[in-house]
């Protein structure tokens, strides 16, 4: 019971440029915990690999972390880590950005999927 609660109390969080998290912050999407913690990072070009990284490896360990959404631009830098997540929760979903097409063949969910129903 106690995890159901967690589950329908989950955010989003959030990974991107400057243009896709502040559309997500006007959809009413950003929060700010007690501790000052948001739910967003907006990567620019000076946001190095191993930030992003931490970012997500942090969101992904956050118990109120349901889905972290996360242009794929930026998932393809920090690919390993987003492939060693294989729990359903939280969910990794890749989205393009508007200098950046959506490829799905890059994403994880759908190479899962693939793999799932032996389309390697």
């Amino acid at each position: 019971m106690h995890r159901l609660k967690e589950l329908t109390e989950a955010k989003v969080y959030i990974i991107g440029d400057e243009d896709t998290v502040v559309g997500f912050l006007m959809a009413g999407i950003g929060s700010k915990d007690g501790l000052g913690r948001t739910n967003y990072k907006i990567i620019t070009a000076k946001v190095g690999k191993q930030e992003i990284e931490q970012t997500f490896n942090e969101y992904k360990d956050r118990r109120d972390c349901g889905i972290i959404i996360i242009n794929q631009h930026i998932a393809e830098q920090i690919r390993t880590a987003i492939d060693l997540h294989s729990g359903p929760i939280p969910a990794i979903i890749e989205i393009p950005s508007k200098e950046q097409a959506y490829d799905p063949n890059k994403d994880s969910v759908t190479q899962k999927i693939k793999v799932l129903f032996g389309e390697t």
